[in-house]
């Protein structure tokens, strides 16, 4: 994998997070499940400028365990500030170019990542939500960021893009805002998850739920269920990777060790690898609000037939033109599924090109920095840009 030599150069991108809050007083925000929630947060960030006829904004969506943290530092000091989770994507002279473009990246509704979630405060009640937060969707999270979008004077987005449950975001956006949307990226993503996909979820959900500090949610003045938060990670983490990724990285090499211990003890470097992987995303993450996200994306279907209309039909709306991209490794959101996708797409008589980009990484191949995707997205941005 490469990074751009040329951008590397360059002086670090500062960003700073913001919040907008709506759905205050009387005027709750409406769910998809009947329930009202008010007030929302939604944290977010901007990076680049918006043109006079504010016509080069891009909005990126994160996924599931994301922040609107996509790129850059929030302080000079890069040595010890983490650069954002899409850095080598996002900036100036990138792939997305904030030269060139605005971009947006906001925290989904649900999240515990600056926007309303689980572990937000209850006005009506003064404590944490937990189990009394109204489950939301795909559709709702899009909602908000509608919200956010109008907030900031946008009339249309030249193009939204986003990977895994930000992908998804993506597509209800082309579905729900159809005159919204110039353009649309999708990476390794899916119109619905698999039973595999859902197999693997509730396996994280039932690790939390399985902890006795989880409390039916109630754990916020107490000890959090930090061991079942890590095991849920430890398994979502495995469906990110592939058996290639794993040999390369780990093979049956043991850790710091000649021999077994002939104990239940970490004796491979896989099993340190996981470890660490749960006991990092406990520092950051709030267990509610996986239970609930995974939730939405479980519920995630645009090849329902009910209660909304087929994916053709759905996308028949759109004048978006769609580059969708998967990974060959990726196990979590195979290949077909993106295909099935174009599909459906072409079948709604859309602009779509496809491609699929050769890699061992797995589902995060997305994430890691590949100058094939930065070039893909350069080309097609600009053509969009040209057209517009």
């Amino acid at each position: 994998m490469h990074t751009d030599d040329v951008t590397s150069e360059r002086a670090p991108l500062i960003v700073e997070k913001q919040f907008f809050t709506f759905a205050e007083g009387e005027d709750k925000m409406m769910l998809e499940s009947g329930a009202l929630l008010g007030p929302v947060t939604i944290a977010y960030e901007t990076y680049g400028t918006l043109s006079p006829k504010k016509d080069n904004a891009i909005l990126v969506a994160h996924a599931f365990s994301g922040d609107s943290h996509v790129a850059g530092y929030y302080s000079t000091d890069t040595e010890h500030d983490k650069p954002g989770w899409w850095d080598s994507v996002v900036g100036p002279g990138k792939g997305i170019d904030t030269d060139k473009y605005f971009v947006i990246c906001s925290n989904i509704l649900g999240s515990c990542m600056g926007s309303t979630g689980p572990a937000s405060i209850n006005p009506e009640t003064g404590k944490p939500y937990g189990l009394t937060f109204p489950m939301v969707t795909i559709g709702d999270m899009v909602t908000a960021q509608k919200l956010l979008i109008d907030h900031l004077g946008i009339k249309e987005l030249l193009c939204v893009i986003g990977g895994s449950v930000g992908g998804m975001q993506v597509l209800e956006w082309c579905i729900r805002f159809p005159e919204m949307v110039r353009s649309a990226v999708p990476l390794a993503t899916t119109m619905r998850h698999s039973a595999m996909a859902i197999a693997f979820n509730e396996v994280a959900r039932q690790a939390i739920l399985a902890d006795p500090n989880w409390q039916r949610g109630d754990y916020y003045s107490t000890t959090p269920p930090h061991m079942g938060l890590a095991v849920a990670r430890m398994v979502g983490h495995i469906t990110y990777l592939s058996d290639e990724a794993m040999r390369r990285k780990f093979g049956r090499r043991l850790q710091d060790k000649s021999d077994f211990s002939y104990e239940i003890d970490v004796d491979f470097e896989v099993e340190n690898y996981l470890r660490y992987q749960g006991s990092k995303f406990v520092q950051r993450f709030d267990a509610n609000s996986l239970l609930y996200i995974t939730k939405a994306a479980d519920y995630y279907d645009l090849t329902s037939k009910s209660p909304r209309n087929s994916a053709e039909m759905d996308f028949s709306l759109s004048k978006a033109r769609f580059l969708v991209i998967s990974y060959s490794s990726d196990w979590l959101y195979p290949t077909y599924q993106s295909k099935e996708l174009v599909q459906a797409l072409k079948r709604a008589g859309r602009d779509v090109s496809f491609c699929e980009i050769e890699a061992d990484a797995g589902h995060d191949a997305f994430l890691i920095p590949d100058k094939r995707l930065q070039d893909i997205l350069t080309g097609f941005l600009d053509g969009i840009s040209r057209n517009h």
